[in-house]
């Protein structure tokens, strides 16, 4: 063909995206000509954006009107493209477009492609059909060209017989075309069929074939220099089709094999075609082949290179189809106006060579992200795990047989998660004994049976979510996830036949909801938890037993009344195709699972087939747990738990203290995986009136590092922190569940209630076993043998125990800071340092005391989270014990220097981009004043407050200004998804400022605020409370992509490192968020020493500045407290009024006959849908919404009160009004 340097200069615009995309770029690449793609913002990841020299973003170009429209539509914006690109190779959207391609060649640009008039001509499939017929092929039966009236039609069809196809003459890719078995199908839809052709092509034009409802689809790939000479590559057979849609093809073709001279016979007459209109570049010449006779027919030319055109140059080693269009489209420009026919790549002969000698055979399987059991269903979704295996899977050097073999391997090798795909489809299409022997048709599909090892969710209940056993052991805010009730779970994984650890369903079942499930093929069950009917195809089976379910069966779980919350439902083999994220399936905080999500109805997850020894197993019957094995919920549960880190006379009064032991919590309906919320009459006894620089409320403390099920006091509410908690924030906590114990916080549902029993670290040892032997006992019944046991639950004798494990006090004169170490839990210890504010010396002991303590690499501490003056030491206390943790963090804190002046820390300076005083900044903060507050005194500008509470004469200019001149130290790493606490380097520029109150219900990712003396900045969109003053880049990029993440760390920041911002306007900013979500964006990143000898002669040098600015401060923090004081009593007493109930009847009011729906389970109203006097119209009517664990539960009518009127509404019903299990919600009459 051509010198490589005989392309230089040239740039290739490949307007298309996917596959083809990254194809077309590759051999432009090999060759050295300058790429350049064209995506939309949903194609900012895609590769072929990633890999091109040059990508331009399509919406930046596009007009007002455009961009309002769908994204798909810019692909085919020819002006668009046009305006963009030099030179451009067209495939796909716009490569059969004449139009494009002449304003391709108009516009001066090389247009790599056939002649504009041949797209045209072969584009409308009557005027091709006429051509084909000049050139002396045959054509499927049918009419002369266009049909313009249904008696023309019904005519034709009758002289060639029914049945009969209705060919759109602008169609192609399957659509536009109707099967007409006789005449009365043919009246009722020829004028549908022009008007669909009108709609889809604008070209209402129909022609009528012969249908041969059994025949064979073969093209033959032909290439031309536009100057007569004509080469063809062979065929390709493409009978395997699912609505006239390519599903398997291959080459060369069985049948065309089988048939002696019809291969000759058909490539002769595709270049026949070729050679009259002088066709230049790739093209497909199509086919339809009688497979009794073997009689071929010309259906349609494709003026293209195709997809499947990969197979055809697999069998040709060396061919390059996209190198011979580049190098035709040049050597049009040249004097030779195209290939020179004497070379290799035009000579017949290098292709018949290689058709007659070669033994390659070559198979393409087109792999969907559609559901082949819900009717090919679309399936949106993230492709969360891509794998191929690493074979040359595209070039099989194998005969027939043996390529089949092969492309079965690699179809069940490929890892596609995700959203259902085809995969296991084309595996047994190719596995089909038809296919096989070379014997499928265009029919093959009409009637393929096929039931994947898989099952549909029918109905999903409130919550249903995948977990497993550990979860995430990662900290920096990542959860540990994992299941809320562990021994429920592990149960049922072990009856079902798996490991205890084995990914498994967790479903959150209300009285009267649940969830119901299709199985498409047989599967090993077996359901534990809360009490609830669980039925199989209708009929009742038992829970805590080993069930099978057969092909195409239903299983359906409905919560009962009564104590508990969750039930689990583990599946023999669990779901091989949910891949791992960062180390487990469980699903989290948009991460892990299926989808990062909880189920919905529609979803499909794929199983392990069971073997026919595993469906051929004893009766589930005699797989029935014991009866003493199963647990038995109680309404108010008893929970033994740690003291401390901060239950000591520091935060609550003694009289407090035991209070909070002593009081019988109820569970919120405001809970859920994150934290589970208790409330009470009961106050809580502060031994402080404020939190210090932790805040204005006593619960406040500078934040530090939480441990899983610790007991955090948010204002005075409690909030057990489980599996989806924070790892870190600035809230008290006074006690902590348990290991042994943690299992319980997933049955406790809302209106049950809690007690905490302190026990000691020992007690707490003895208490982490008795779930493990209950585990064994369980696997003992499960294996046959007679368990030693039954289901423990042991209770232990509360102890009035500290939470201070040991305290090094500060003595005069001395430069060692107080430290202070607290318990927390039995798997974790906080050190405090100094006293309750913010000092550098201080994190720069923590920093030290952690680097010290991983040098000596002890066995069992895992992990630190280090913060404001403390850091949370966790490790695994089967490893090692408490008090070997202490001696070690006690032995290394005094080999520290008494002075941190001396104390060097290296990191790295990062730059972010930042917008300040951004508007999506400013849009949460509108909708927060239109759904959530109105009047506050950050309203309506978090800048304009921050001036003003840190007595800023100059305003928003002076505290932006301030917060820019500083770089920020990284404090720590954590609370979620590694979510960086900042603090400014130079104490002049450490604005403050309170928490909104309430939070936002939405901050954008990326959004940088400041609560306290800290900043942060947000990882994904998300709640917060933080006052905002700009948006930059999140230091979280969840698929690890770009050259600063990786898919184990897509975490970004560590603590010391120093992060600086660099102001740019928001157009800037949203070409670099798109660089950034396209993994292409690279920060600028610098090696950095934090010295402390260089910041305290720093900060001593400043210190009268110091001290005025802090004077200031002070003065503007308590003008704004005050005055913040005064709007919220304003707003609280507005927000009550609101919520003073509608009129209604009392109970004692209701007539006798009257019936009534009541509340399944303890709740808040969040809205409600009937009023006094509407009439039952559906069983199905939802009449009032409630809301538990941040949760929608309809409360429908019922059968039962269908025909009734609405009388009233239960008595204080009302929006936002609190509901028990039981509470009458409307009555009837």
């Amino acid at each position: 063909m051509l010198l490589n340097s005989e392309y230089t200069g040239h740039k290739l615009l490949v307007a298309n995206r996917g596959e083809i995309a990254v194809r077309i770029i590759r051999t432009a690449q090999r060759l050295g000509i300058a790429t350049l793609a064209i995506y939309t913002s949903s194609d900012a990841l895609s590769p072929h954006a990633a890999i091109a020299d040059e990508a331009a973003h399509l919406q930046d170009r596009a007009s007002d009107q455009e961009q309002l429209g769908s994204e798909s539509k810019l692909y085919l914006s020819s002006a668009i493209i046009i305006s963009i690109c030099r030179t451009a190779l067209c495939y796909g959207f716009l490569s059969e477009n004449e139009e494009f391609a002449l304003s391709v060649e108009a516009a001066g640009m090389i247009w790599l492609g056939p002649q504009p008039d041949v797209i045209r001509i072969m584009g409308l499939k009557h005027e091709a059909r006429r051509l084909a017929a000049n050139a002396g092929l045959q054509l499927v039966p049918g009419s002369q060209g266009l049909v313009n009236t249904l008696d023309e039609a019904l005519s034709i069809a009758n002289m060639i017989g029914f049945p009969v196809i209705l060919k759109a003459t602008a169609g192609g890719g399957g659509m536009g075309l109707l099967v007409c078995r006789n005449g009365s199908d043919l009246s009722n839809c020829f004028i549908s069929a022009q008007e669909r052709a009108t709609s889809l092509f604008h070209n209402g034009g129909v022609f009528i074939e012969r249908y041969y409802p059994a025949a064979r689809h073969i093209e033959i790939q032909v290439f031309g220099n536009g100057l007569g000479d004509v080469v063809h590559m062979g065929e390709r057979e493409c009978s395997v089709q699912r609505r006239h849609q390519k599903v398997v093809e291959e080459t060369p073709s069985p049948f065309v094999t089988g048939h002696f001279g019809l291969r000759e016979d058909m490539c002769d007459a595709a270049v026949k075609l070729c050679k009259t209109i002088k066709y230049a570049s790739a093209g497909t010449v199509e086919f339809l082949v009688d497979d009794e006779s073997g009689e071929f027919f010309f259906l349609e030319m494709n003026t293209r290179i195709q997809v499947e055109h990969a197979i055809t140059e697999a069998i040709h080693p060396g061919l390059d189809l996209v190198e011979m269009m580049l190098a035709q489209g040049i050597a049009q420009r040249s004097e030779a106006r195209g290939l020179d026919h004497t070379t290799q790549s035009m000579t017949q002969a290098t292709y018949d060579k290689n058709l007659v000698e070669s033994r390659i055979h070559a198979i393409e399987a087109r792999v969907y992200c559609e559901n082949p059991s819900e009717g090919f269903k679309p399936s949106p979704g993230i492709l969360q795990l891509v794998e191929f295996p690493e074979e040359s899977w595209l070039r099989i050097d194998s005969w027939v047989q043996q390529a089949i073999s092969r492309m079965v391997q690699v179809l069940k090798a490929c890892k596609v998660f995700g959203p259902p795909n085809n995969l296991a489809y084309l595996a047994s299409i190719c596995e089909s004994t038809i296919f096989k022997e070379g014997k499928a048709t265009t029919r093959f599909l009409d009637n393929f049976d096929f039931s994947p090892s898989a099952f549909t969710i029918l109905s999903a209940g409130i919550e249903m979510t995948i977990q497993d056993l550990p979860g995430r052991r990662i900290g920096l805010g990542l959860p540990q996830s994992g299941p809320m009730d562990s021994q429920a779970f592990s149960t049922a994984n072990i009856l079902a036949g798996n490991t205890p650890e084995t990914e498994a369903l967790e479903i959150v079942a209300l009285p009267g909801t649940g969830c119901k499930l299709k199985f498409h093929s047989f599967a090993i069950v077996a359901i534990t938890g809360k009490p609830a009917t669980v039925k199989i195809n209708g009929e009742q089976v038992s829970m805590w037993a080993r069930l099978t379910v057969s092909d195409n069966a239903t299983l359906e779980i409905v919560g009962l009344p009564g104590p508990g919350f969750r039930v689990y439902l583990a599946i023999r083999g669990g779901f091989p195709e949910v891949p791992q994220y960062l180390g487990s399936k469980s699903t989290s905080m948009g991460l892990g699972g299926y989808q990062g999500r909880s189920l919905r109805v529609g979803d499909q997850l794929a199983l392990r087939s069971q073997s026919s020894s595993e469906q051929d197993e004893i009766s589930p019957a005699a797989l029935l747990l014991p009866k003493n094995l199963i647990p038995v919920y109680p309404q108010d549960w008893v929970i033994q738990v740690l003291a401390g880190p901060h239950d000591d006379a520091e935060i609550l009064t003694p009289e407090g203290n035991a209070k909070f032991y002593s009081t019988k919590w109820s569970v919120s309906s405001s809970s859920n995986r994150m934290g589970i919320r208790l409330e009470s009459s009961q106050n809580i006894y502060w031994a402080r009136s404020t939190g210090g620089e932790g805040g204005s409320h006593p619960s406040n403390i500078l934040d530090n590092g939480y441990a899983l099920g610790t007991i955090n006091v948010n204002g005075d509410t409690p909030v057990i922190l489980t599996n989806e908690g924070p790892d870190m924030g600035g809230y008290v906590c006074l006690c902590t569940v348990a290991t042994g114990e943690r299992w319980k916080l997933g049955q406790l549902s809302p209106g049950s209630t809690v007690t905490f029993r302190k026990i000691s670290w020992q007690d707490a040892q003895a208490c982490r076993k008795d779930p493990l032997r209950w585990v064994e006992a369980v696997q003992a019944a499960a294996t046959g043998s007679q368990p030693q046991m039954g289901f423990i639950d042991s209770a232990l004798e509360g102890r009035e125990l500290s939470g201070i494990l040991h305290k090094n006090q500060w003595l005069p004169g001395s430069l060692r800071p107080a430290v202070t170490f607290r318990q927390a839990g039995d798997s974790a210890i906080l050190v405090e340092y100094g006293e309750m504010h913010l000092d550098f010396v201080l994190r720069a002991r923590v920093h030290a005391l952690e680097s010290e303590v991983r040098k000596k690499h002890v066995k069992g501490i895992w992990a630190f989270a280090p913060c404001i003056r403390s850091t949370m030491c966790h490790y695994d206390p089967s490893v090692i014990s408490q008090e070997d943790v202490l001696a070690v963090l006690l032995n290394t804190e005094r080999s520290l220097p008494d002075s941190a002046s001396d104390l060097q820390f290296p990191g790295r300076k990062i730059t972010f981009p930042i917008v300040l005083d951004d508007q999506w900044s400013r849009d949460a903060l509108q909708r927060y004043m239109r759904t959530t507050r109105n009047s506050a005194v950050y309203l309506p500008s978090n800048i304009d407050y921050l001036a003003r509470n840190n007595g800023l004469e100059g305003g928003v200019d002076e505290a932006l200004q301030k917060l820019m001149d500083s770089a920020w130290l990284v404090f720590g790493v954590g609370f979620y998804l590694a979510c960086p606490f900042l603090v400014p380097i130079d104490p002049r520029c450490r604005l403050v400022g309170q928490k909104m109150n309430p939070s936002r219900t939405y901050t954008p990712s990326g959004a940088v605020g400041i609560a306290g003396p800290v900043a942060a900045i947000y990882p994904v969109v998300s709640p917060g409370g933080y006052q905002l003053f700009g948006r930059t880049l999140p230091a979280w990029q969840t698929w690890g992509k770009g050259p600063d993440f990786t898919s184990n760390r897509p975490w970004l920041l560590q603590p010391f490192d120093q992060v600086l911002f660099e102001p740019v306007t928001e157009e800037r900013y949203l070409e670099i968020e798109q660089e950034f979500n396209a993994g292409q964006y690279k920060f600028k990143i610098e090696p950095a020493v934090f010295s402390m000898a260089a910041y305290i002669t720093f900060t001593d040098g400043i210190q009268e500045e110091i001290t005025e600015f802090k004077r200031k401060q002070a003065e503007g923090t308590a003008r704004e407290e005050a005055h913040e004081t005064e709007l919220l009593r304003e707003w609280q007493a507005q927000k009550a009024a609101k919520a003073s109930p509608t009129v209604l009847v009392d109970d004692t009011d209701v007539g006798p006959g009257s019936t009534s729906v009541t509340s399944s389970i303890s709740a808040s109203v969040w809205k409600i849908k009937c009023q006094p006097g509407d009439i039952i119209q559906s069983a199905d009517g939802v009449l009032v919404i409630l809301e538990a664990m941040k949760t929608e539960i309809n409360i429908l009518a019922g059968e039962e009160n269908v025909g009734k009127v609405v009388k009233s509404l239960g008595k204080g019903i009302r929006d936002g009004a609190s509901v028990q299990a039981g509470d009458v919600l409307a009555w009837f009459e």
